[in-house]
């Protein structure tokens, strides 16, 4: 076996990242990282004000993510990413850029910043990619009721969804598992569940 395995959990808001990262953390005996949400300071005035907070914001989602993945290569456990610092760059502030919520010159300082911390760490041995229509993840959000959330538009989770799509079409077919999550109930779904972890083995461990 490999030694200190990283797994990637990626997709968009509300697909089921964290739940199925807790879920897998617990099956697979890995450690976790979640992404830092409660605690995080910009997160609700960026939902008002997404031009004036969105590089206040992608600063600190890549800090706390860089952060926390330094922290456990310095150790001797395998673990599971709650979004992959990838996304960061990729699909959040490439698709803010796009949107005219983030300046070029300040795209051009994360994107130097984002690719000097590349070099202190290692990229997932597997990215496994939630996937779910718009419609479904507008759903789940609603469904959460967090307040900070209230003001996201499905225009927004569109757009992400399709520079995930981008994305994930670059890397190659073997460091990706794609999952369709539309009809997918975690807690009820067990073949399913049992599936996804089942070849996440014979990815990883050649099972």
């Amino acid at each position: 076996m490999k030694d200190k395995l990283n797994l990637g959990i990626a997709g968009n808001i509300g697909v089921g990242k964290t739940t199925l990262t807790e879920k897998l953390s617990q099956d697979l005996g890995f450690s976790a990282i979640y992404e830092s949400v409660i605690d995080n300071p910009y997160l609700s005035d960026f939902y008002t004000n997404m031009s004036r907070w969105s590089f206040n914001l992608q600063i600190y989602f890549l800090y706390t993510r860089f952060e926390a993945q330094v922290r456990l290569l310095k150790s001797n456990d395998n673990f599971i990413q709650d979004r992959t610092i990838y996304e960061d760059k990729e699909i959040f502030a490439a698709n803010l850029l796009e949107l005219g919520h983030m300046s070029d010159r300040d795209f051009k300082t994360y994107c130097e910043l984002f690719n000097a911390m590349l070099k202190f760490i290692k990229k997932p041995d597997l990215i496994i990619y939630l996937q779910a229509n718009t419609d479904t993840l507008m759903s789940r959000i609603k469904n959460r009721k967090r307040d900070y959330e209230s003001d996201i538009s499905s225009e927004y989770i569109h757009s992400l969804n399709i520079y995930y799509d981008r994305w994930i079409n670059k890397l190659p077919s073997e460091d990706v598992l794609i999952i369709k999550t539309d009809d997918f109930d975690i807690f009820n779904d067990t073949d399913f569940y049992d599936n996804i972890v089942n070849n996440i083995k014979s990815r990883i461990y050649g099972e």
